[in-house]
C-alpha cells in the first residue's frame, strides 16, 4: 500500500512541475492501469502501459468527435 501511495505522490509531483504535453488521457489511464493491473495479479507496469494506450485513444476519440460537431452554417452573402 505504501507504493502504491509512493507512486502517486511522485506522478503527481511531475506531473505538476512538467511542462505541458500532448498526452492527454495517458497520465489519468496510466495511474488507473496500474492500480488495477497491480491488484490483478501484480503487473502494474503491464497495466500503466496499457491504460496509456486506452487512455491516449479516448482523449483523440473525444477530440475527433468535438472537431466534427456540426456548426451552424454562416448566412452571410447567402441570397434568399
Amino acid at each position: 500500500m505504501k507504493t502504491i501511495v509512493a507512486c502517486a505522490v511522485l506522478a503527481l509531483g511531475v506531473a505538476a512541475v512538467s511542462t505541458p504535453a500532448d498526452a492527454k488521457g495517458c497520465l489519468k489511464g496510466a495511474v488507473v492501469g496500474g492500480v488495477v493491473g497491480h491488484y490483478a495479479g501484480r503487473h502494474g507496469v503491464l497495466g500503466a502501459a496499457a491504460g496509456c494506450v486506452v487512455g491516449r485513444h479516448r482523449a483523440n476519440k473525444a477530440d475527433r468527435e468535438d472537431r466534427n460537431v456540426q456548426r451552424p452554417h454562416s448566412t452571410t452573402g447567402a441570397r434568399y
